[in-house]
């Protein structure tokens, strides 16, 4: 085989890059649970010395997480006064919590990957599964908030909206079903928003319920959402004017059964709203960042968890509108289309 040296060091220069990012995204992990963003927002610029008295840290190890940053382009760096500086947009993405980018929780999802990787060996030698519970914790805490700032963000505002009539039943008093609703984020975010419904959150995870009782205890809505243990294919509710599936239902082993009790659950007039991750249809169509991190998160995760249950279907995370459009009309749902989407998901309406 010959050799082109130029394709070469493009792979090498891809590489390099691709492992500063993942020892980047350790400091981001430390930052966050040091507060260091935190201490340099809204301060303009500041020396080392400055933020490790505000943050309470060493001020030697600080003026190397600096750098880090500085090198990454999360924090930018004065050359003259030898002072760092956290913009208004890097604040945003790094120190506020509330805000739809803010990303320091997602990496609490690789840490969770990296620590399980011998399952994951494991699953890949034997074609076994890994169960969603089987996952190191972090895994849940990670998931939960790297979603949490998203639905925030989307689902009152616009999701719900593109649905056809959802939102004036919601605003009178509707019947709600969360599958797979995992901490409850989801859940939580829509009866703050329709204080007139009633909602119910399943998922088959004991310890995501029990975080999700806490979580709807904490925002004052334990009085109209009930938290409960139950599988997809059953669970013990009818009538349901809107059953919602987040980022779930490729997860599933048998996601038909996951739809045709929903299609057996729904009211007449009822609506399913899926929210899956964006994908095309095709491969090649997927070939981006975006794809990258699914189809790894799809590897050792929502495949692996569907194997776990001897599924029927292994869907993955990049499923594809046209395969959950076919799938939802096996499961007798004749209606069918995109409400809306983002760069991150896919929100699907489906009905009798």
């Amino acid at each position: 085989m010959t050799i082109d040296e130029n394709k070469l060091h493009a792979l090498v220069s891809m590489a390099v890059t691709d492992m500063s990012a993942g020892h980047g995204g350790l400091m981001i992990v430390i930052g966050n649970k040091l507060g260091l963003y935190k201490a340099m927002a809204g301060m303009g610029p500041m020396t080392s010395g400055d933020l490790a008295k505000r943050a309470n840290c060493a001020e030697r190890y600080v003026r190397e997480w600096l750098n880090c940053q500085a090198a990454g382009g999360y924090v930018n760096y004065h050359a003259a006064t030898q002072t760092y500086e956290l913009s208004a947009e890097q604040a945003m993405l790094l120190a506020e919590e509330s805000s739809p980018v803010f990303i320091p929780n997602a990496w609490e999802v690789g840490a969770a990957l990296w620590h399980d990787e011998p399952k994951t060996i494991e699953a890949f030698r034997t074609g076994k599964g890994v169960a969603w519970g089987d996952h190191h914790e972090r895994l849940y805490c990670g998931v939960a908030a790297f979603f949490r700032n998203g639905y925030a963000a989307n689902l009152v505002p616009a999701w719900l909206p593109a649905l056809d009539g959802v939102v004036p039943k919601l605003q009178k008093g509707a019947k709600v079903a969360d599958i797979g609703c995992g901490h409850g984020h989801s859940t939580i975010l829509m009866a703050q928003a329709f204080p007139q419904s009633t909602f119910w959150g399943f998922d088959s995870h004991a310890g995501s319920i029990e975080v999700a009782r806490a979580n709807a205890k904490k925002e004052g809505v334990a009085d109209r959402v009930t938290f409960q243990v139950a599988k997809a294919g059953d669970y013990p509710v009818q009538d349901l004017d809107l059953v919602c599936f987040f980022d779930a239902l490729h997860d599933m082993g048998h996601p038909d059964a996951a739809l045709r009790q929903a299609k057996k659950s729904l009211a007449a007039d009822g609506t399913v709203m899926l929210v899956e991750p964006f994908a095309n249809d095709r491969v090649e169509d997927n070939l981006n960042p975006i794809g990258r991190m699914y189809y790894a998160g799809s590897a050792m995760l929502c495949c692996a968890h569907a194997i776990s249950e001897n599924g029927s279907h292994v869907l993955g995370a990049q499923a594809g509108e046209g395969r959950l459009a076919e799938l939802a009309k096996a499961s007798g749902l004749s209606q069918f289309r995109r409400a809306t989407e983002t760069p991150f998901n896919l929100i699907l309406e489906a009905k009798h």
